[in-house]
């Protein structure tokens, strides 16, 4: 998901922090919707408000862990 977001943000992946806040780094709406597009077409099963509701990649991530833990 990191690369992911580094390369739609034109960084570096080393340079997303988990805390970073993503619409700062350059993450509009436009390209959180190409994210998730990609990501539901690789496997990925969560709701699109998850991503739009949080603004970090470890409140992404950790709703993502926990849902998948819940299945």
């Amino acid at each position: 998901m990191r690369a992911d977001i580094a390369r739609l943000t034109d960084l570096e992946p080393q340079e997303i922090g988990n805390d970073d806040h993503l619409p700062d780094l350059g993450l509009d709406s436009l390209r959180l919707m190409q994210l998730v597009t990609a990501w539901e077409q690789a496997g990925l099963k969560i709701d699109f408000s998850v991503f739009a509701e949080s603004a970090t990649l470890g409140e992404w991530w950790a709703e993502i862990s926990r849902q998948q833990a819940a299945r």
